[in-house]
Order: structure tokens, then sequence, then C-alpha cells
């Protein structure tokens, strides 16, 4: 039972696979040259939109066999493109757009960030790697002592790696939410502690999770005032990450957990945003976040005896549910919807004897229809 508050109403490892970039081309729509009727035998050519393509280099999207340097590409620059790097040594690589997929090969030594990639991030044969990146998919393969701080909508997958950890994405760059955007990328979907391992080792272990202190800059670090990426205002500050900063697989401080849950409205990822500060103003912990769509018989299997007042709701758009925890989160969490949030339609657990089964109920569903 809860309260809700609203105004009145894969290829085997062997296998060579084909590494040959490649990049897509953007048409331009062209109004073909208008010839008169009559027998005029000096007619213009006509034109069409195959011959007015714009020419895309690749070498615009690819970064090949640079050492000792700072590099990358500015926003704007990839729009949606693919890009590869490849056979880099001891660089520091910066990609701050949004792009298709990215393939990342035989690099040594790097440091990387990867702006949101609509599709997948792909890692092959790389050694001693620390990198931030956001993406839909996350793999890697025959990669050695990498670290990673990741925002990944999907299960991140590595195979025949080791040494392998794995921190929660924060980062910011004013553009970065509206990259996020373009690459269907949603902040409160980032399944980063996740992880499947591909080709375990009885007895071993190729992958854990970086010390929760981790900051992002010890890792990678921001471009030399000097570089070409000198405009580029970057913080990584969590309290300024445009992803939320989860707990993740992590072990609970506490036993109390409350489901917050917001439907969707004008105002819904600023609410929840707001809710996060609020809670870890006071101590609690942010757990995890999902943003999904949801059904009316989901609504009731999820809600139960809460659903019938919430099943017009979900018609709007996906919901944001968020899982808080500490020592007196439920009774917290509710103070904040009726005082911040009262003109806000909200799930709130009801009380701490049953919101670890709202939390259990909500992102169970959540996981299944992510197909997690």
């Amino acid at each position: 039972m809860g309260c809700f508050f609203s105004k009145k109403s894969k290829r085997k490892s062997s296998e060579k696979e084909d590494r040959t970039p490649t990049t897509t081309t953007v048409e331009t729509t062209t109004t073909s040259n208008a010839v008169p009727l009559g027998n005029n035998t000096d007619e213009a050519p006509k034109q069409y939109s195959w011959d007015k393509r714009e020419k895309v280099d690749p070498k615009d999207y690819m970064l090949t066999g640079l050492k000792d340097v700072t590099v990358g590409r500015l926003p704007g620059k990839l729009n949606g493109q693919q890009f590869v790097i490849q056979e880099c040594e001891n660089c520091n690589i910066y990609v701050f757009d949004h792009s298709a997929t990215i393939t990342i090969d035989d690099c040594v030594n790097c440091r990387i960030f990867l702006g949101p990639v609509k599709g997948s991030v792909f890692f092959r044969d790389c050694k001693d790697i620390k990198c931030v990146v956001a993406c839909q998919q996350f793999r890697t393969r025959d990669c050695k002592k990498m670290e990673v701080f990741l925002c990944c909508a999907t299960q991140p997958i590595i195979e025949s790696s080791t040494g392998m950890k794995f921190g929660c994405f924060q980062y910011y760059y004013p553009e970065l939410a509206f990259h996020f955007k373009d690459a269907g990328l949603s902040i409160f979907n980032n399944n980063w502690s996740n992880i499947h391992d591909f080709t375990p080792v009885s007895g071993e272990n190729n992958w854990s999770l970086l010390p929760e202190a981790s900051a992002v800059l010890d890792f990678v670090p921001t471009p030399d005032p000097e570089s070409d990426f000198k405009s580029v205002r970057i913080s990584t500050e969590a309290a300024r990450s445009i992803v939320p900063l989860t707990k993740g697989g992590r072990r609970k401080d506490s036993e109390e957990s409350c489901l917050f849950v917001f439907f969707a409205g004008e105002y819904t990822t600023a609410n929840a945003r707001k809710l996060i500060d609020e809670a870890t103003a006071k101590g609690f912990v942010l757990i995890q976040t999902k943003e999904v769509s949801m059904r009316p018989e989901d609504v009731k299997r999820v809600f139960q005896n809460s659903a019938d007042d919430l099943v017009e709701w979900i018609t709007k758009g996906p919901v944001i549910a968020l899982e808080l925890n500490g020592d007196g989160v439920v009774e917290a969490c509710k103070n904040i919807a009726s005082e911040i949030f009262n003109g806000t339609k909200v799930f709130v657990s009801d009380n701490k004897n049953t919101s670890s089964r709202d939390v259990d109920n909500f992102f169970n569903f959540a996981d299944m229809q992510m197909g997690l």
C-alpha cells in the first residue's frame, strides 16, 4: 500500500572480425532545376538529391595510430555518425558529441571520454584504459585492466577480459543533456554495476566495482587548458552530473528503502532531480533509478491496492522511479512529497514494513520490461 499526492483530483573470441570502419552519409534534399516546356534543346540536366550528397571524409570519423597527444571531437562534429579509435598509445581522447556506435581497438594506456552513443561501444584488445562512457550497449573483448565510469542502458558485457573495474558515470558539460536526448538515452536507465561476464573463470573474478569514493578526475583528467577543448566547460562533481550518481550493486547501508515514482508531466525530470537533491541532503542514498513505460496491467501488478488511482496517469508517458535508502527514509520521502510535490502526481511507499516489496515489485517489472 502506498500513498500518492496530486492536485485535487556473439561470435567466438578466436574469430577475427572485419574491423574496417564504416561511415554514413547525410542526404540533403534539393529541388530539381525547372525546365520550360517546349522545344528547347539546351535543357539543363536534372539534378537529384544523390548528386548533392554531402561529402564525408572517413578520416573525420577516425583516430588512428596516435601517441602522446590530446585529441578528440568538439560538440557538433560527429552529430550521430559512427566513430573509430584504434592503435592509440598514451593519449587523452575526448569525444564531446553524440554518435551512432564507437569501436576502440588495440589501444594502450589511454584516458578516454565518450559522449552518449546511441548504439554500442566495443573495446577490443585494449590494455590499461581509464574511461568515462555513456551508451546503449557496452562490451569488451580481450581487454586487460580497464577502469570505467559507465552509464549503460542495457547489461554491460565483458568477454575474455580481466582486471575490469566499474563505477557510476559522473560528468557534465553544457551540451551533454541534449546529446543524451539525441542519442535516445535516458539518464535514469543506468545498469553500470550489473556486469555480465561472458567467459567466467572458476575461482577468479574478472571484474569488480571501483571504491565508492572514486573521483573521475583521478582517472580521466580534464583536457589541457592549451588544447582544442579548452572551450568546453566540464564538471565531474557528482552533484552536477547529468546522470544521477547511484550506489548500484554495492551493499546497502540500511535495511529500509523507499520507492518514489513520478508520473509523466512537464517537469518530471526536474522533479526527480529535485527529489534526489532533497533526499541526499538529508543523508539518504540513491540506490537505483529507472524510466520506463507502463500498461494498465503493469500498474495493477506493481502498485496493487493503489493502482486504480494511477492507471490514467501512465497514458501521459513513461514514469521515473527511484529507490532511496537509509533509516527513516520512508517517512522523510512522504514529507518531501507533501511539502514540495503536492501539486505533482507521485507514488511513495506508505510504510517501511511494505516498502521493500514496493521496490522489488517495480524494479523487477522494469528489468523484465527492459530485457535485463
